[in-house]
């Protein structure tokens, strides 16, 4: 190990506790201290810390124990009953950021398929951040707050489907029987994670009434969130929704509370912080006409507008109030994982350049910023919501 990653690992908890008490001092939400502490630090400004492939193996776990505390906080009597509306939340946001991107791009020169490409990459929504700020305001069990978090998962889904046939228009061919596969794979993940879930419900009630609450039950927990995470990726879905499915299946288990305090624990001290850091050293201005800069704030406006407007109509339409659609559109309005890695496999594939790579970078830094900002802002307690 290099011994200068013991050093960046430092001034990134430090950085990033420092400037979390900051931002609250002023009430804005922590995680923007975090995300701070990484732009500061990073290639755009001062250039001490260089991202490398530790930081990110790092950050990615940190992200998969976010999510697994999230399933295991989740109201799962409430989700159940919130289907239809989480559909078409995920539906009209999907829609509405593919045709708002695709216009951005075309009307820009390019052509149909990057502008399509550059569509999908505004499709998804981070679950990860707006986890972390609804979780820090203490609305993640909230009606809307659950709402909000099985429409991420379903917007997932559906980003996975359409990404996996623009991929292959862009490979010069695509089939029925590719786009069939890809929905296959889906299916079967869900069977999987039933039947899997309902075999580890059991297995960790037994264990909590044989073994009491050890830490036993809660290693064993932890594993089981990677295990589930491994099993999405196998199946062509994101990992971050096989370690959500994870705490999904012990939300309403007897070891719940045990294991949440212990994987919280870990999470909190170390791998949440240099997740939220990682976000922030990948920014960088390098190399950016006056025209990318304009098209750059023309398509983190779309990336903000499509969700807020496209996720907000789609919760009127299912009978939640203005104050509740309104935070359902804030809180789908982040962008973090999913157009990192699009843009990334965009670039292997040609339909990517660097600057388009770049721009992608800052509208997932600024909407990461905006977002929890917007739902501190939306989820001020005139009312309960």
């Amino acid at each position: 190990m290099e011994p200068r990653l013991l050093i960046d690992l430092a001034l990134i908890l430090f950085a990033t506790k420092v400037l979390s008490l900051l931002t609250r001092k002023i009430h804005l939400p922590q995680i923007i201290g975090a995300l701070l502490a990484g732009v500061i630090l990073g290639p755009a400004l001062l250039g001490i810390i260089v991202p490398n492939e530790i930081i990110n193996i790092i950050a990615e776990l940190g992200v998969l124990l976010l999510l697994f505390e999230a399933g295991l906080e989740t109201d799962f009597n409430q989700l159940r009953k919130s289907l239809k509306p989480m559909m078409l939340i995920a539906i009209l946001g999907v829609i509405l950021s593919l045709a708002g991107g695709f216009a951005l791009a075309y009307c820009f020169g390019y052509h149909i398929i990057g502008s399509i490409f550059v569509g999908v990459i505004l499709t998804s929504s981070s679950i990860s951040i707006t986890v972390e700020a609804l979780n820090e305001m203490g609305k993640l069990k909230s009606k809307t707050g659950t709402i909000i978090m099985g429409a991420l998962v379903v917007e997932d889904i559906f980003s996975v489907i359409i990404f996996s046939v623009v991929l292959g228009m862009g490979g010069g061919s695509i089939s029925v029987t590719q786009i069939g596969i890809t929905l296959l794979m889906i299916v079967v993940f869900f069977i999987f994670a039933v039947v899997c879930g309902l075999a580890a419900f059991k297995a960790f009630e037994y264990l909590s009434v044989k073994w009491g609450m050890t830490r036993r039950v809660s290693v064993f927990g932890v594993a089981f969130c990677f295990f589930m995470s491994y099993a999405a990726d196998w199946f062509g879905l994101a990992n971050i929704i096989g370690a959500y499915i994870a705490g999904l299946v012990l939300c309403n288990n007897r070891a719940e509370k045990y294991i949440e305090a212990k994987s919280n624990v870990i999470s909190f001290l170390f791998f949440s912080p240099v997740f939220f850091v990682s976000i922030g050293l990948k920014m960088s201005f390098n190399g950016l006409s006056r025209g990318d800069i304009i098209f750059a704030a023309l398509f983190i406006a779309v990336a903000l507008s499509s969700k807020i407007i496209g996720c907000g109509l789609g919760a009127k339409i299912c009978k939640y109030n203005i104050r509740e659609s309104v935070q359902v559109g804030a809180g789908m309005a982040a962008r973090c994982e999913f157009p990192v890695v699009a843009a990334v496999i965009g670039m292997n594939m040609g339909l990517v350049d660097m600057k388009l790579f770049s721009i992608v970078i800052i509208m997932v830094i600024v909407t990461t910023f905006f977002s929890p900002i917007l739902l501190k802002l939306v989820f001020r307690n005139k009312s309960k919501p």
